[in-house]
């Protein structure tokens, strides 16, 4: 064996050198195509004879400027695509490959051996692979089978042959440390030592440990939708990063990361899983959230509360008057019950209900609400609803020009051109002068007509006007919103179903947020499909695949306002209904609709049972918290029981608090979470424990990723784990809700390696079956 270890260090040491010869290439190459793009900016406008006089003059220059274009373009793009070489290239310099299969393909009588790693190296002569990337064909057997026959696709066709050896290394730094045979040793050595790592601030890429299930996600490729239900720790977040970079990879002439979205949970999410697709040679897709997307569309309109402050409302709120109402409101509107309602309202408005603004100029209506409306009504009905819509635009267009005429011979008009300053002058004679032909060099000759300049002035007043027609900013699409609310009983011609027996508490309180300017969470995506569906849908065809996380999150109707804004994409969700701490949450009722968005045969769903996050006595704690949790299997890693100190009052519970995070960072863990029920709740315990030092408290706002000692909310914990957590106060006072049980769920199951809860008074009642079968020291 030793002799082999020392063969296997000399390959790597040879592999090395080829990386180091081609990093040195690349730098010398990446230094020449920066000085020639530094030239040619540097030079641009030297080369390129700018002559307008005759059109052929004109006709040269478009080509000189083109050509000029393109040479900038090729350096660009060839700078680019040597930068990415040589940032994975420097990569493999620490880590050239992490696996290799030994395999004899049908026919031939010798194996190949396969080395595998994060992407492809040749030798010098360019003939040979000395690594292959982890998402060539061929790497499917690394991660799909144990000895014994196996095969792969490829373009040309399926290959079949016998895996004889399946080997995984550990390397670091360009050493060797170790290599196991998969066939003669027990468990994942190499996944044991990567899981019983600290964390660190950011998600690292997973390609040397993915498991069978976990490829199985990263290299599907059929149908419109994969879901992926994942337990709590399953790598579901890590094989959906891994699944864009293997896309990118396999379809690379086809699709690129601007035509990827990944739909996160919040902000600070985004910057955790940010280094994955760089540490793979790969730029980031990109990432939004879904608030981010609301708030773009609607915030120049209303006030938008975040998902956030929905939830902190729920958990907050229960003893106040309005509580049951609000939660049947989020309920209902989040349903594809209420999709449906408002696609039957919106059809319905194509006989009556549509309501407009005043196009209004100086004070005095140009067209009125009511004659819009008449005109909406009373004109070619037998047209479709758009084009209808866009009738009535051109229509008010046309008394927009009629009103432009009747306004240049009016005082005000005069007195504008009287009071013009030199600046706005000189402005409209250059505008002016251009728009007749004048030169640059002549245009201080050119002498603007009154009637010309009149025409200006009215055109730039009228200007805000036509934009509110192009843009149907004349349809009251608040008013028509609320017109659903107006009367309760309406609802009931358009809806296929029951309404919730609040639903005259919701109309009003619906009508009170309106009036206000704000619109509740559970209104924003409602009003935003109305608004698409009066004015036409803003699609984005580009976008080829998205990628939604944490997808028990999101209702039924978001879900389908989605399939409609990317008409043209592929779908993968990623979820765990285990987890799923929103009030509009159902478990049958999301599956389903999940299920039905694109129907059975585009539909595809991969259930994740394994848990590797947590070591194995945190999640046989974990598991016993959620209905069917005998499901979810612990990765067999060792560890400490969970702990349960119950204490008598708050300042006993911050002085345990304050010596346990102390004994915690001896121990070297580097990222330590208070995680507490609501945000209300986070910012009184930070409060009691700022002393500790370099504590931090992560908000709704927070965009980045905290490593050391932080306190935060449940819900903000979600898609993040630590090296150890302390639940802030797992009381009957403050879990005592069988409601709460996957809030609490989620915030325990955030622990990789150690687990403390704390309890001012009797512990909450879900830790019943806990408690009972001693899976926690107390």
């Amino acid at each position: 064996m030793d002799s082999e270890f020392q063969l296997e260090q000399k390959r790597v040491d040879s592999v090395i050198e080829t990386i180091t010869a081609q990093v040195i290439r690349l730098e010398e190459e990446t230094s020449r195509s920066r000085n020639e793009l530094v030239n040619i900016r540097k030079h641009f406008w030297d080369e390129v004879k700018v002559n307008v006089d005759t059109f052929d003059d004109y006709l040269e220059t478009i080509i000189g400027l083109r050509q000029e274009t393109q040479a900038l373009s090729i350096i660009q793009s060839t700078d680019r695509h040597v930068t990415k070489k040589l940032s994975t290239l420097k990569r493999m310099q620490e880590v050239p490959y992490f696996g290799r299969i030994d395999f004899i393909e049908e026919g031939d009588s010798t194996h190949e051996q396969i080395y595998i790693g994060i992407s492809t190296l040749r030798d010098a002569s360019g003939e040979e692979f000395l690594v292959y990337d982890w998402r060539a064909p061929v790497s499917s057997v690394y991660y799909e089978y144990q000895n014994g026959s196996a095969k792969y696709a490829t373009p040309a066709g399926e290959v079949r042959g016998i895996l004889e050896k399946k080997w995984q290394y550990l390397i670091r730094g360009g050493v060797l440390q170790s290599m196991f045979d998969t066939s003669l040793t027990i468990g994942d050595e190499i996944l044991q030592q990567v899981l019983g790592k600290g964390t660190d601030k950011h998600m690292h890429n997973i390609v040397a440990t993915i498991q069978e299930e976990q490829n199985r996600i990263i290299r599907h490729d059929r149908g419109r939708m994969l879901i992926v239900h994942g337990a709590a720790g399953s790598g579901k977040t890590s094989a959906a990063l891994q699944r864009i970079a293997f896309l990118l990879y396999k379809y690379r002439d086809s699709i690129n990361a601007d035509q990827i979205i990944l739909f996160s949970p919040n902000s600070m999410f985004n910057s955790y899983v940010s280094n994955v697709l760089p540490e793979l040679g790969e730029e980031n897709m990109q990432q939004v959230t879904f608030q981010e997307y609301l708030d773009r569309r609607l915030s120049g309109e209303f006030q938008v509360e975040n998902p956030y402050e929905q939830l902190e409302y729920v958990l907050t709120a229960a003893n106040t008057p309005s509580y049951r109402s609000r939660v049947e409101s989020i309920r209902f509107k989040a349903s594809p019950l209420f999709f449906e309602a408002i696609e039957a309202y919106r059809k319905s408005l194509e006989l009556s209900g549509m309501l407009f603004k005043d196009i209004i100029f100086r004070g005095k209506p140009i067209v009125t609400a009511g004659q819009i409306a008449d005109r909406f009504y009373s004109n070619d009905t037998s047209l479709r609803f758009h084009n209808r819509l866009e009738k009535l635009k051109d229509w008010l267009t046309k008394k927009i020009n009629e009103t432009q005429k009747v306004e240049l011979t009016k005082q005000w008009v005069q007195e504008k051109i009287e009071l013009l300053s030199n600046e706005d002058y000189h402005k409209a004679q250059t505008y002016l002068a251009k728009k007749h032909g004048y030169k640059a060099e002549s245009i201080a000759d050119y002498e603007p007509e009154h009637e010309a300049l009149a025409r200006l002035i009215v055109q730039q007043k009228l200007k805000p006007l036509r934009k509110r027609v192009k843009t149907f900013s004349f349809i009251d699409i608040k008013g028509i919103y609320e017109q659903l609310f107006s009367d309760s009983l309406q609802i009931n011609q358009w809806i296929k179903g029951e309404v919730p027996s609040e639903w005259t508490e919701i109309c009003q309180a619906t009508m009170e947020m309106l009036n206000e300017g704000k619109l509740s969470y559970e209104d924003a995506t409602p009003f935003l499909l109305m608004k698409e569906l009066i004015q036409g849908f803003q699609t984005n065809g580009s976008i080829k695949h998205i990628l939604v996380d944490e997808a028990q999150d999101y209702s039924p109707f978001q879900f389908e306002f989605l399939k409609r804004l990317f008409p043209s994409a592929k779908m993968t969700v990623l979820g765990d209904f285990n987890q799923a701490i929103f009030a509009h949450a159902s478990e049958k009722n999301n599956f389903d609709a999940l299920m039905s968005l694109y129907g059975q045969p585009e539909t595809e769903v991969i259930n994740m049972t394994r848990s590797y996050r947590s070591t194995k006595p945190i999640i046989e704690f974990t598991r016993k918290l959620v209905p069917n949790g005998e499901r979810i299997i612990p990765f067999d890693r060792d560890g400490e029981q969970p702990v349960l100190t119950q204490l008598l009052n708050h300042t006993e519970l911050h002085r345990c608090i304050t010596s346990k995070v102390a004994t915690l960072r001896n121990l070297r863990y580097k990222s330590i979470a208070i995680i507490c029920k609501s945000d209300e709740e986070s910012k009184s315990a930070y409060e009691s424990l700022s002393h500790i030092d370099d504590i931090k408290l992560v908000k709704n706002s927070s965009s980045e990723y905290e490593e050391g000692v932080v306190v935060i909310p449940s819900y903000l914990s979600k898609g993040i784990e630590f090296d150890a957590v302390i639940i802030y106060d797992a009381s009957e006072l403050v879990y005592g809700d069988e409601s709460l049980r996957r809030v609490f769920y989620t915030s325990c199951t955030r622990a990789m390696h150690y687990l403390q809860l704390y309890s001012v008074g009797e512990p909450t009642r879900l830790l019943g079956n806990v408690l009972q079968e001693s899976l926690i020291q107390s």
